[in-house]
């Protein structure tokens, strides 16, 4: 019988376009039965394809001494020592979590842990980015509300530390927030597991959850715009997953007794596109076939269609390969902690997906044209178009500027955020979120880990290239201010539509920053994630490429634990440049968009001066180490003073100079017996230093000028409780 085409709609509701559409009818020499199309919508959306980014991905430099396993597995490995390695990646839940903030959260929680987990990882830390609309909508406060809840209900009843990350606020957000998780855990190397299927005839395995219909067509969502008919998005919720943080301890437990046994030949989670997506990838990074039963999936809704099965992204569920004969042995595994297991299927030699239903072939499609052979695109791309360069200031004294960023919610403590987390549980945590990066200490050893999340929306929004270099270049000198050698990263790049040829060349621009940086600093790419079609009615967001570092603390007793003493010395490491822009206070004084800044990322210096740094904490040189990004010298010594509750007294300057944000700096500081020692090796490395002033008393002093160190701790602290207990109906 021969199928009646798709209508317009239906493959438009799919995410495909005519022309995708016929290529795929093209590929089977007939129309796709409804079943199909899902599959295919599935597998060719940006989200599983990559296939407007793959192309520039590819540029990334994604190997190094340290480097395991890099992209194109759940997670990035890189090398602890001869025995020890470390499993992390960061991936968006963006639009489930603006359709529902608390289940898009918390599900992006859970499924970026059985990223790690799947890769034989004991997950030891998550970490946040998130961005959100303008700070003054009852849309903001409810949806960040709501994440932040998600965040902490999936991860505090998981039982991993939530360890960092970053918050901020613009207009662009609006109607389309951010929320990036990371995580990363513990492997030992010899126990790494990867997805690639093996042996034909091999028994396909399910475990876990049993498959509903939430979260069906959510990766092809994903993929989306949004309207700004709050109906139309809200009509989107079915498409967002529940999850269950409980039972996914209990699916990890259960899969490392499995992984142990010896029977797995390749574990895969359950995550965007569910079924389709976990199966299609085991066969084709094995170069074998797959044939699936959905009659022997186990299902928790009456009336489910091959499609559902196929397309539902209910969590908590893995798939894997394991060796034949060893069935019942892992069916016992799952019995014992109550999840269920099914053998659903079977690895075969033809380049086949083969789906079975209700007794009969409902999919016959080829394998490796839903995978590798997806379709790519050079988009076209434009260069941002560069305007008036923007370096004065308004008039304002460093008091009154002080006040205006410790005012917003962009420059304040995230408290508000991080005490609702729970990063003290496994007890390993030795730095609370809130300051550079988080640092863990590893069980049993004498190593410490160094986390960070980084990204600078405006700065890639006026200069893409060097926007993508300073997030990196940020990353670096956060994991090195806390003691950190640094190892490698994970990205998740958030823009608009790579249709349209301006948001194409901020994604290509970040992307050749990021690549210059990354080079440069011997800090590669292992993993990561890219999420386009963040815009509502066409308004993209600011391009948002977050960078999570990780680092290597070899002996975490010898790690300089940051407190300040009164007396210390404040010291800057790095030559601040007079041309450079003042971006977040020249931002927060601004009525109108900036257009172009003179900031530029040194690489050569990032690296000399972070070797540095480096240097002063294996010679036990310094008391603390900060680096100096938004807001300059003085928001930076700000922070410090708030920390150590002690205030300071440093040199006269101009408000240009302390809020001037020249990169590859380092604000430190240092006992007065120890001062000519730094001096002597400041010279001998040839590293500019500039003395600033003395640790001393309860006030900030800028010369004969100055705050309360009460004062300024009451602004940092309570902007963004404030703005969340506020009742004002602002939109």
């Amino acid at each position: 019988m021969t199928l009646k085409d798709h209508s317009p709609i239906i493959i438009r509701a799919h995410g495909l376009t005519t022309k995708e559409y016929n290529q795929i009818k093209k590929i089977l020499d007939r129309t796709p039965n409804i079943t199909e199309l899902g599959i295919f919508s599935a597998m060719w959306n940006e989200h599983c394809s990559y296939k407007s980014s793959r192309k520039w991905l590819k540029e990334l430099p994604t190997e190094g001494n340290q480097v395991i396993c890099g992209p194109g597995e759940n997670a990035g490995i890189v090398a602890i020592d001869e025995r020890l390695a470390l499993a992390f990646k960061m991936e968006s839940h963006n639009h489930p979590s603006y359709i529902e903030p608390f289940n898009g959260a918390a599900t992006g929680v859970g499924g970026i842990l059985r990223d790690v987990f799947t890769m034989g990882a004991r997950p030891i830390a998550v970490m946040n980015s998130l961005s959100m609309g303008s700070a003054d909508k009852i849309e903001t406060k409810e949806i960040l509300r709501g994440v932040v809840k998600g965040i902490s209900h999936y991860g505090n009843s998981f039982g991993v530390p939530n360890v960092g990350g970053e918050l901020r606020f613009h207009a662009s957000y609006n109607g389309n927030c951010l929320v990036n998780a990371f995580a990363a855990g513990i492997v030992n190397r010899n126990e790494i597991f990867y997805s690639k299927a093996t042996g034909i005839g091999s028994p396909i395995v399910y475990m876990g959850a049993k498959t509903g219909k939430d979260g069906v067509g959510g990766a092809s969502m994903a993929s989306e715009s949004f309207d700004s008919d709050d109906k139309l998005n809200k009509a989107k919720r079915p498409s967002v997953q529940i999850g269950d943080p409980f039972l996914e301890k209990k699916l990890m437990e259960a899969c490392f007794e499995l992984m142990k046994s010896g029977c797995v030949i390749a574990i895969q989670d359950m995550g965007a596109a569910g079924l389709t997506c976990s199966s299609v990838e085991m066969g084709d990074k094995g170069n074998l076939g797959i044939f699936l039963n959905l009659d022997k999936v186990p299902i928790r809704e009456d009336q489910m269609t091959a499609y559902d099965i196929m397309l539902s992204e209910s969590q908590e569920r893995m798939l894997a390969v394991i060796k034949a004969g060893h069935e019942d042995q892992a069916k016992k595994i799952f019995s014992k902690w109550d999840l269920d297991f099914a053998v659903i299927g079977n690895t075969i030699e033809e380049d086949k997906l083969l789906i079975n239903f209700n007794n009969k072939i409902v999919a016959d499609l080829p394998l490796k044209c839903l995978s590798d052979q997806a379709p790519q695109y050079d988009r076209p791309w434009t260069s941002h178009k560069k305007r008036k360069l923007h370096t004065h200031i308004p008039s304002i004294t460093i008091q009154g500027a002080i006040e205006v960023l410790l005012s917003s919610p962009n420059h304040c403590s995230k408290r508000w955020v991080w005490e609702q987390y729970d990063h003290m549980i496994l007890n390993n945590t030795l730095k609370r979120p809130g300051l550079d990066a988080a640092v863990t200490r590893i069980d049993k050893t004498t190593y410490g880990l160094v986390f960070s999340c980084d990204s600078n929306p405006l700065l890639c929004s006026i200069n893409p290239f060097e926007g993508g270099k300073q997030a990196v270049a940020e990353c670096y000198r956060n994991i090195i201010s806390s003691g950190g050698t640094p190892l490698a990263i994970t990205d998740n790049l958030n823009f608009g539509s790579p249709e349209d040829p301006e948001i194409m060349g901020q994604f290509v621009n970040c992307i050749k920053g990021i690549k210059k940086a990354c080079v440069e600093l011997n800090f590669p790419v292992v993993s990561g994630n890219v999420s386009f079609y963040n815009q509502t009615d066409g308004k993209s967001i600011l391009p948002t490429p977050t960078i999570g570092g990780v680092g290597l603390i070899k002996n975490i007793s010898e790690h300089t634990a940051g407190k300040i003493n009164e007396n210390d010395f404040y010291y800057t490491i790095g030559e601040t440049d007079a041309k450079t822009t003042a971006l977040a206070l020249l931002t927060e004084l601004s009525q109108a968009p900036i257009e172009n800044v003179n900031i530029k990322v040194n690489l050569e210096e990032e690296k000399r001066n972070g070797q540095f740094i480096l240097c002063l904490f294996r010679e036990k040189l310094i008391s603390s180490a900060h680096d100096v990004s938004d807001g300059g010298i003085a928001l930076t010594l700000c922070e410090l003073a708030i920390i150590n509750d002690l205030g300071f007294i440093v040199t006269e300057g101009s408000t240009e100079y302390f809020f001037n944000e020249t990169q590859a700096r380092y604000v430190i500081t240092v006992n007065p017996s120890k001062e000519k020692e730094l001096i002597s090796l400041a010279k001998e490395k040839e590293v500019h230093l500039t003395k600033l002033g003395v640790a001393k008393g309860t006030k900030l002093c800028f010369g004969q000028n100055f705050l309360s160190l009460a004062h300024v701790n009451d602004l940092y602290h309570n902007v963004i409780s404030n703005m969340m207990e506020s009742k004002d109906n602002l939109n």
